[in-house]
């Protein structure tokens, strides 16, 4: 019996065929391609027995190609992308925009799934235990990311070990604003504000979406910063802490831009200075925090595209590059602006060290703030 026997699945010798262990190949048809690697396997091990060495040798050399081609077929159905927080916001937006380009491209269809709940740690966690097969993929803010493991220490996964970076999506500021009774113009004013030594020192309040939260930690890390005295009021959401700072029953916020720019171009609020280390496209009369005389000082809303921690890297490869190339664009700068956002500008490799060095820092600010979950 040839082995072109048994990979054509003839039947002319069925008790040879069953002997050799190989009848699988013959249900499945190999192709021509493994025939001639499994040859040549054969011809290395002559010596050794006809039979075992054969179907280890023809499984090992057939498999070959499937690890490394993996990329070729994908996608072959639909892909889903879980977003951890309710629809209407900017990952969600984001990851329609995604899902967009993935249907045009790719000629698969490809779905949003919002699963908000525990600060983004229940999406996360789906995205986690998902197949790493690039069918289940998480566009994720920072906060689920880096934020989540310091504040819940009993998650049961960690996303920085269990979760494979794919692209770096987009950035975006926040914005140190204050109400107009507040005698601060400039972040120099605010910072004597809150440190000045008297006998009835001026009490200042902040609201923020909740403790944990991005802007409730950004406020910490500007008090560890400066030494400013200021007492934290946690709200509900972002909309309600930038509602009681409109209506006075907070002094100041750390808020997002796309909430924060219709307020202030009514003059409801005052803006002193952006968060990120350069200026945001959105709003470039503010100054950054740096520029403004605290130097060193960062803070920002950052998005990205993840998969299970064994997604293949051709796969990771594949979506990344195509993502690249879109995120060059100037409709999606557009659409990404509109929201106070701008296109991530780090490869993957800096992407994966961003966010270790992210995770650090949040943890610091989380230990020194003494936030916890609500």
């Amino acid at each position: 019996m040839s082995i072109f026997t048994y990979l054509s699945g003839s039947t002319d010798s069925p008790g040879a065929a069953r002997a050799s262990g190989f009848s699988g190949f013959a249900v499945g048809g190999i192709r021509a391609i493994c025939a001639i690697r499994t040859i040549r396997a054969i011809r290395t091990v002559r010596t050794i027995g006809p039979f075992v060495p054969l179907a280890l040798f023809a499984g090992a050399v057939c498999a070959q190609p499937a690890a490394s081609g993996s990329a070729q077929t994908y996608p072959a159905k639909p892909i889903r992308i879980i977003v951890g927080q309710t629809a209407g916001g900017v990952s969600d937006l984001i990851a329609r925009m995604v899902a967009q380009r993935f249907t045009e491209t790719f000629k698969q269809s490809a779905v949003v799934e919002n699963r908000a709940g525990a600060a983004g740690g229940i999406g996360t966690e789906m995205a986690v235990r998902a197949a790493p097969d690039g069918y289940t993929l998480l566009l994720s803010s920072a906060g689920p990311i880096v934020i989540n493991p310091g504040l819940y220490p009993k998650l049961g996964y960690d996303p920085i070990r269990d979760l494979a970076p794919i692209a770096f999506l987009a950035t975006s500021p926040l914005v140190l604003v204050v109400h107009p009774s507040v005698p601060a113009h400039n972040v120099k004013d605010l910072i004597a504000l809150a440190t000045q030594k008297r006998a009835q020192p001026y009490r200042l309040n902040y609201g923020s979406g909740g403790n944990g939260s991005p802007p409730h930690l950004t406020a910490e890390l500007f008090k560890s910063m400066t030494g400013a005295r200021m007492t934290h009021v946690p709200f509900k959401g972002s909309a309600p802490s930038l509602i009681a700072l409109v209506g006075g029953q907070v002094d100041l916020s750390f808020s997002t831009v796309a909430i924060t720019l219709p307020q202030l171009k009514a003059g409801r609020i005052r803006a002193l200075a952006v968060t990120s280390p350069q200026r945001s496209p959105a709003a470039p009369h503010l100054p950054t925090m740096a520029e403004a005389g605290l130097p060193d000082f960062e803070s920002q809303q950052w998005f990205g595209l993840f998969g299970p921690t064994a997604l293949p890297k051709d796969i990771i490869g594949k979506i990344g590059g195509e993502l690249s190339r879109w995120l060059e664009s100037g409709e999606v700068r557009a659409r990404l602006s509109a929201e106070g956002a701008e296109p991530g500008k780090l490869p993957l490799d800096q992407f994966a060290a961003f966010i270790r060095t992210d995770a650090a820092r949040w943890l610091k600010a989380i230990k020194v703030s003494g936030a916890t979950a609500d």
